[in-house]
């Protein structure tokens, strides 16, 4: 990922913390690519990040930013994957790491934050209410909070996947960005990526992609605005689905998740768990990727778009599976 330094957080002497995130492989997954009567269907798999996803990236650049300040004490809310990465990059710094999650997260993201050492405080409700805990508990106390758009720097490490997507694919942008949202930072660095690009002369104006905002039927705040042609989401009532990333009932920047899927000409789609866990199960069993359900969310709303036209044979189509599937084997029982 620190191969874009330059256009990183990162002044002149200074050294980022690394523990190997990025430069994760595209997959040409032709099998499915064939069922689907497409040609280019590609997968970004970020699982092969440290900790398992992509939050790998947000959290490599947010904790260098935080240890080169002197940060102290990390406080994060989550859903799970942030945790495991805020948890570890605070390890490596020497900082120490405070973790507040929903109470029925599942257990591997509980073991793991605790594998490096986090302080875990689980928490009635959803990552909403872990957020507003997190927030009264670490203000007083002045810790640094690493939360989903509170500091800057997360967004810096998530917009990498489209420096890596263009580098990859030999500056030849796809068509397509299918990508799994939840608190959404991913499409949103993305995008701020495809701007800086176009500005330095590295894309050219007007040949962005299509943005495809992919959320669960029962938890789909973004898919509720973009088909109301609202600016924001409203609090989506009675939240759940398997893929505990997806399980964010209001996004705080979810009024930058439907300006680039808008202003890309994408959509957004809500999938049902049934269906994302089917299509998980397809990408290992054609393609030989661990994909959580977020993933397998993205690869059926691909399904849904090349069902209706909307994605042409010879378009360029690049999947997200954002995480493994180790911490979600529970699901495939």
């Amino acid at each position: 990922m620190w191969r874009y330094r330059e256009l990183m957080p990162l002044f002149d002497g200074e050294q980022p913390l690394t523990l190997g995130e990025g430069w994760t492989p595209l997959f040409h997954a032709s099998r499915i690519g064939r069922d689907l009567g497409l040609q280019r269907v590609f997968v970004k798999d970020e699982s092969l990040n440290p900790t398992n996803s992509f939050k790998a990236r947000g959290l490599s650049a947010a904790v260098t930013r935080a240890s080169l300040l002197g940060v102290k004490t990390l406080s994060v809310p989550s859903a799970g994957n942030a945790a495991n990465a805020m948890a570890a990059y605070a390890a490596a710094a020497g900082i120490e790491a405070k973790v507040f999650m929903p109470k029925d997260v599942k257990v591997p993201f509980i073991r793991e934050c605790e594998l490096y050492g986090a302080d875990v405080t689980l928490v009635e409700g959803l990552i909403t209410d872990a957020g507003r805990i997190a927030a009264e508990t670490g203000k007083p106390l002045g810790w640094y909070d690493v939360s989903t758009l509170k500091e800057p720097y997360r967004i810096e490490g998530k917009k990498t996947m489209a420096y890596e997507l263009g580098e990859q694919l030999d500056w030849k942008f796809p068509d397509w960005i299918i990508y799994p949202t939840g608190g959404g930072t991913g499409m949103v660095g993305m995008w701020k990526a495809f701007e800086e690009m176009e500005a330095i002369g590295w894309m050219e104006r007007g040949r962005r992609p299509k943005m495809v905002s992919v959320q669960a039927e029962t938890c789909a705040p973004i898919v509720r605005a973009f088909e109301q042609g609202a600016e924001r989401s409203e609090m989506f009532p009675n939240a759940r689905t398997v893929a505990d990333g997806l399980r964010v009932p209001k996004a705080i920047g979810d009024f930058l998740v439907l300006r680039a899927v808008r202003e890309s000409g994408g959509t957004a789609l809500a999938v049902s768990d049934a269906d994302m866990i089917a299509a998980m199960r397809e990408l290992g069993a054609k393609e030989g990727i661990s994909a959580a359900p977020e993933g397998g969310a993205a690869l059926h709303a691909l399904k849904i778009l090349a069902a209706r036209g909307d994605v042409k044979p010879a378009d360029t189509v690049v999947v997200f599976n954002t995480g493994g599937a180790l911490k979600y084997l529970d699901v495939l029982a």
